[in-house]
């Protein structure tokens, strides 16, 4: 047993001399005071998952998650050169200032406090502290402010990433200080206002010798690029999309030979596509889209020999569709919709193994759909929208492995064959505006995967099969402007499906009030429904959008629906409804249109309107009634979006004594309120001349008498720009100091 004691007594002295490894104390400090910060301003110490978990006093700092120390063989301790602070604080908001104890740490080279929600100024004197820093990524917060010049006089720098902030001002100069930087990223977000710099991107930009990658989406940025960016000799990606750059931009890059990702789409490019273009030998991402490029598309492309994806959708291209595009062997991704390019059917395209989205939108196709795109075998998105396509649904069609599938307004007749929904495979079936008919296949629940589906304008009729309530990760449901009748599905109350269009339809009954506790856009319009407004309504507590305009609804409007306080657009019109309208509607603060207008309402207008704050307030915010989906892929470079074309129906409203669509993607942008056609009485409210945000105001065709209240202001100024038409008001005389008389009749 002597051998074993002499062992450990070897260990323990082994260890005694052993040098501490540890980071320094200054350092573990520095970083328990920021996870105190956090645990004091936010809701993290409750949370089940605290990622700071192992940051305590009695270990070393170089053991912690999200911490790395350098690995110095020579060095009797371990300083911290990486903290990883992302996604800590998601969901509130905290000031910049909590960053405070991270700029002790002056040996980091790598921070990543991205995806936060950070507001304020960025910390100047901070940073200028870390001056060995080699990576900085503050991506995805809410950084405002223009950017301190002394993160650049960074002497390390090679990674910086300031994407998706609220930084503003120009891109600074200073910039060109840092003689490392290798990627540069400040692009905008898409889903707010994000970055807002403006101006030309400054010229000592282009003197940064190592750089590889410049992506600068999303701004406001304008101008010429000057040639110098041919300095430019090892950049790789090039980003400029969502900006205003004009022709010049295009004819400038040409001279970069290592470009492999080119993105200029979303500017104001109104030229013909160079056929300097085919002298980019290393391209593999080329995007042009949502420009006004016209002219045909250049056969120096085919020298393209690395082309993997390119989008061209959108311009005003013409002429005929080359069929060398195909010809690429690494092709992947094909967008040619949206232009004036006309197919040759007579034209034979050979199989491409790797070709998996192909859109074809509006590109003159006519017949039947072209054969050779069954031969497609790794296709997974397939556009061929708005052409001239016929003939029933191909049966090939089952054999390939769709996953986006768009065929909307075309002229397909026949029904859908039951096979379009055995596979697991298929999630977003758009069929609308063509002539399909017959009922839809019993087993249309069996397609497990579909997220979207649209049949609008069609001559489906029968049942809404059952099976459908199935469909797990359902979404976006528009079956409107056909003639279903039969039973509403019963949907179950924790469903995903948050947008539902059953509008002008045969369905009768009551308001069905079977619907998911998601619903956000529920229209059921133009049916034959009957009865009151069902209590259960209240129980969508997400509804932003409620159509049930043109039916044969009765009874008096009832308070409860003010319960409903997430109400952006309430469309009651032309039903017999009677009775006052209830005060409490107009505690909706987020409603910005209502139309009670064609019914049997009495009473006198409410008085209190100081609650609808978005007829009040113009709302700039884009509402969430028109969803953000969009197909995601990975490639080399990073994280590509591609938005799936959803159209959502007009709001019909009475505009100028004519029915009028709003487009619901500028939604945001009109506020109306309609009590036309009734039988209201009483003088007219000097509380409605506060709603300044209107874009329509129509009180015509009631019994209301006196004075336009002086609080309306200048009228004429208003109906000059469509905010008050006269026609609409129905006064006889916009001054103020003489008695107006309005029009009454009954519903038409």
């Amino acid at each position: 047993m002597a051998r074993p004691c002499s062992l450990f007594a070897f260990c323990g002295l082994f260890f005694f001399f052993l040098p501490c490894l540890c980071c320094p104390e200054q350092q573990k400090q520095a970083l328990l005071q920021f996870k105190s910060s956090i645990l004091a301003i936010t809701s993290l110490r409750n949370s089940s998952y605290f990622p700071l978990e192992s940051w305590n006093s009695g270990s070393s700092c170089c053991r912690w998650t999200r911490v790395d120390c350098n690995d110095s063989p020579n060095s009797t301790s371990r300083v911290v050169i990486s903290v990883d602070l992302g996604t800590l604080f998601i969901d509130q908001s905290v000031q910049s200032t909590i960053l405070a104890p991270i700029f002790h740490i002056r040996s980091l080279e790598l921070l990543f406090i991205g995806y936060n929600n950070i507001q304020g100024e960025i910390p100047a004197v901070g940073f200028a502290n870390l001056s060995n820093l080699v990576e900085l990524d503050m991506s995805g917060n809410n950084f405002s402010g223009s950017v301190p010049s002394q993160l650049f006089h960074l002497p390390l720098l090679q990674y910086l990433h300031l994407d998706d902030n609220s930084l503003s001002g120009k891109v600074p100069e200073e910039i060109g200080n840092l003689s490392r930087l290798q990627w540069l990223s400040l692009s905008g977000n898409k889903f707010s206002d994000g970055n807002n710099f403006s101006g030309s991107i400054p010229p000592l930009l282009f003197h940064l010798p190592l750089l590889q990658h410049l992506n600068l989406d999303g701004n406001s940025l304008s101008g010429e690029v000057p040639e110098e960016i041919g300095n430019l000799s090892r950049l790789q990606r090039l980003s400029l999309s969502g900006n205003r750059f004009s022709d010049g931009v295009l004819l400038s890059v040409l001279s970069l030979k290592g470009l492999e990702l080119l993105d200029l789409s979303d500017n104001d490019l109104c030229m013909e596509i160079p056929t300097e273009i085919g002298n980019l030998p290393n391209i593999s991402f080329l995007g042009l889209k949502n420009n006004r490029l016209i002219g045909g598309i250049p056969s120096s492309m085919q020298k393209l020999g690395k082309l993997e994806r390119l989008y061209l959708q959108n311009n005003l291209l013409t002429g005929e569709i080359p069929s060398w595009l195909f010809d690429f062997k690494g092709l992947e991704s094909l967008y040619l919709g949206g232009n004036r390019l006309i197919w040759n059917n007579s034209v034979k395209i050979a199989p491409n193994p790797r070709l998996g989205i192909l859109s074809l939108k509006s590109c003159g196709l006519v017949g039947e759909i072209p054969k050779w795109i069954s031969t497609q075998t790794n296709l997974y998105f397939l556009d061929l929208s708005k052409n001239n396509l016929q003939g029933a649904f191909p049966q090939w069609f089952l054999e390939m492995r769709l996953e986006y599938l768009f065929l909307s307004s075309n002229e397909f007749t026949g029904s859908l064959p039951p096979g379009l929904f055995s596979g697991a495979s298929l999630g977003v079936l758009a069929l609308s505006r063509n002539n399909f008919s017959g009922e839809l296949p019993k087993n249309i629940g069996d397609s497990t995967s579909l997220e979207i589906l649209t049949l609008s304008e069609n001559n489906f009729s029968g049942p809404i099969p059952q099976s459908l309530i199935k469909v797990p990760y359902l979404q976006f449901l528009d079956l409107s402007r056909n003639r279903f009748f039969g039973p509403f599905p019963v949907f179950y109350p924790e469903s995903q499906l948050s947008y539902i269009d059953f509008s002008s339809n045969d369905f009768s009954g009551e308001v069905p009030t079977t619907f998911p506790k998601q619903t956000i856009y529920l229209a059921l319009g133009g049916n034959k429904l009957s009865g009151g407004l069902p209590l259960n309504l209240t129980n969508l507590s997400n509804l932003e959008r409620l159509e049930l305009q043109d039916n044969n609804l009765t009874g008096e409007l009832p308070n409860f629906l003010s319960q409903i306080s997430t109400l952006q657009v309430l469309n009651l019109r032309n039903n017999s409804f009677q009775g006052l309208i209830p005060e409490s509607i107009f505690n909706l603060s987020n409603l910005r249109i209502l139309d009670v207008s064609s019914n049997n309402l009495t009473g006198e207008i409410p008085k209190e309107s100081r609650n609808l704050v978005g007829m009040i307030r113009a709302q700039n915010s884009p509402s969430s009634i028109l969803p953000i989906i969009a197909m995601g892929y990975i490639d080399k470079w990073s994280t590509q979006e591609v938005p799936i074309p959803l159209e959502i129906e007009d709001l019909i409203v009475n505009w100028k004594n004519s029915k009028q669509g709003i487009p619901s993607d500028n939604l945001n942008m009109y506020t109306l309120l309609d009590l036309s056609n009734n039988q209201l009485s009483g003088q007219i409210p000097a509380c409605l001349g506060a709603l300044k945000a209107l874009k329509l105001l129509n009180i015509s065709r009631n019994k209301l008498f006196g004075k336009i209240p002086t609080s309306f202001g200048d009228l004429e100024k208003y109906r000059e720009f469509g905010l008050i038409p006269q026609q609409a008001l129905g006064f006889n005389s916009l001054d103020p100091n003489k008695a107006a008389t309005t029009h009454h009749s009954r519903r038409e």
